[in-house]
């Protein structure tokens, strides 16, 4: 008895395992970053909290240094824009593979339900 689906329905059950990795990874990153959003988030509004005159220093790597509130304002809301839009991208990116993965989906259940089963 040869439980094995066609040719092509195997392609395209591949293929959705492929998108679902997809997905799974483009959802992983995006959380990653919105992490890292988060936390520059509270970062620029712990220093939009400070006096002008205040001492302010950022990592880098292992090293501290001191630097002024308005440069490091000025790079944690350019980190923030970037971040933004890299999450924007990936939810662009989320939306096509979900839509994709759906497609395939029914076109897959339509398949499978052609195929005719063997009996008990």
């Amino acid at each position: 008895m040869d439980e094995r689906l066609p040719p092509d329905v195997e392609e395209k059950v591949a293929r959705l395992q492929d998108l679902q990795e997809q997905l799974r990874l483009i959802l992983v990153r995006k959380q990653q970053l919105q992490l890292q959003l988060a936390e520059s988030q509270n970062a620029l509004e712990a220093i939009e909290k400070l006096s002008d005159d205040c001492e302010v220093y950022k990592a880098a790597g292992y090293v501290m240094f001191k630097s002024t509130k308005a440069k490091v304002l000025e790079e944690l809301k350019d980190k923030r824009d970037t971040l933004e839009l890299r999450i924007k991208t990936l939810e662009k990116q989320e939306a096509l593979l979900r839509r994709q993965f759906e497609e395939l989906r029914r076109e897959v259940n339509k398949l499978l339900s052609t195929i005719p089963r063997s009996g008990t």
